[in-house]
């Protein structure tokens, strides 16, 4: 029996880009101000611990984006199953001995981040 095509890419389709659809997720907006110098130094801990960390500790990456007019900031957005998974997952992330081993690494030259800015969203119904 042969494997189709249209098979594997509906199955792929329903593993990975269902999931992200779902409408009973929270999403939360995240805004990460830097001392000045010290974006690199955030954006190279994100890349390279903080985003694999989240997805260990179930937070999705939606996407990272850096605004034209606005130096030394981090915009980003995550998913949450509800309010409840995000608090237990930033609760568990926290106390993650890589989390805090690559936190300690990125700042021993000193702090990096001024303010965080957290919202916590509803996907409308037309949004795609």
């Amino acid at each position: 029996m042969s494997i189709k095509p249209t098979w594997i890419v509906a199955t792929l389709f329903s593993l990975f880009l269902l999931p992200a659809i779902s409408v009973s997720q929270i999403y939360e907006l995240r805004t990460y101000t830097t001392h000045e110098g010290k974006l690199e130094n955030l954006l190279d801990r994100f890349q390279h611990h903080t985003t694999g960390l989240f997805e260990k500790h179930g937070i999705r990456n939606v996407g990272y984006w850096v605004p034209t007019e606005k130096p030394n900031t981090l915009i980003y957005i995550v998913a949450h199953n509800d309010r409840s998974g995000a608090k237990n997952a930033w609760k568990s992330f926290s106390q993650d001995p890589d989390w805090k081993k690559a936190r300690a690494a990125s700042i021993a030259d000193g702090p990096i981040i001024t303010k965080i800015e957290s919202t916590y969203m509803n996907k409308t119904p037309f949004s795609p």
